[in-house]
């Protein structure tokens, strides 16, 4: 069974699709999240990502973000590959959310 690709959405796309109910999952890692992320971020570092990501709810709309989309876009691709089916790329990442003036958070967050 041959999964999808992964779409890419710009950050103003991302953010209406969480405030419509989508998570938004940051694959950074702790400190770099700590530093800054955009609004709403749950954490789930792609260095544990294998062993977590079934952590992540299937019946949920999922955007993933890192901080230029390269980390994210392959952790998107695995959960695409791995029974997930509602899965988009936030393009640019943290960078290009911060730059189209959302919403960021500082610290450990959720």
């Amino acid at each position: 069974m041959n999964a999808d690709a992964l779409q890419d959405v710009t950050p103003v796309e991302g953010q209406r699709r969480v405030q419509a109910g989508a998570l938004l999952i940051d694959v950074r890692e702790p400190n770099e999240f700590a530093e800054v992320h955009a609004q709403g971020a749950q954490l789930l570092p792609l260095s544990e990502f294998e062993a977590r990501f079934q952590e992540l709810p299937k019946d949920r709309p999922l955007v993933m973000i890192c901080r230029s989309g390269a980390r994210s876009a392959r952790a998107g691709q695995y959960l695409l590959e791995h029974g997930y089916t509602d899965v988009v790329n936030l393009e640019g990442g943290t960078l290009a959310w911060k730059e189209a003036g959302l919403p960021t958070e500082e610290g450990e967050g959720h």
